[in-house]
């Protein structure tokens, strides 16, 4: 993946084979302070949803250092091993959890951006996760 600092991006990955990537309630908690440490320090979050099997973001990434392209990719890679690591150990499984590549589309398009952000928020409702949006 490439970033551009101050663009904005939908960002997001699943479980291998469409697995499992959350099993407790704690496991969400878990994966979102490991997105606030890894994360929040290159990017901003404008929208994230946590499903069973897969995530989303929408970020916005900060006007930084030179080479942040490169660190945002080797934090997401991190966040995403530390977890997975984590995850094998406590349910006791081993191997990849996530799919191999996490997938980044720049939202250059305002239009698109704003459907992406609707899209992330709905996710849950339209897998039928809860029943009304404010859930």
């Amino acid at each position: 993946m490439e970033f551009h600092q101050g663009q904005l991006y939908h960002i997001y990955n699943r479980g291998n084979n469409k697995q499992r990537i959350f099993y407790s309630k704690e496991n969400y908690t878990f994966f979102l302070r490991k997105m606030r440490d890894h994360l929040l320090k290159k990017a901003q979050i404008l929208a994230y949803c946590l499903i069973t099997n897969h995530f989303h973001w929408l970020a916005y990434i900060n006007k930084t250092r030179k080479n942040m392209s490169r660190s945002l990719n080797k934090d997401i890679g991190i966040l995403l091993r530390s977890y997975t690591q984590a995850i094998n150990k406590r349910y006791l499984r081993t191997g990849s959890l996530f799919r191999q590549n996490t997938k980044a589309i720049e939202l250059s398009n305002r239009s698109y951006a704003r459907t992406c952000f609707h899209y992330i928020h709905q996710n849950p409702l339209r897998a039928n996760l809860v029943n009304k949006m404010s859930e």
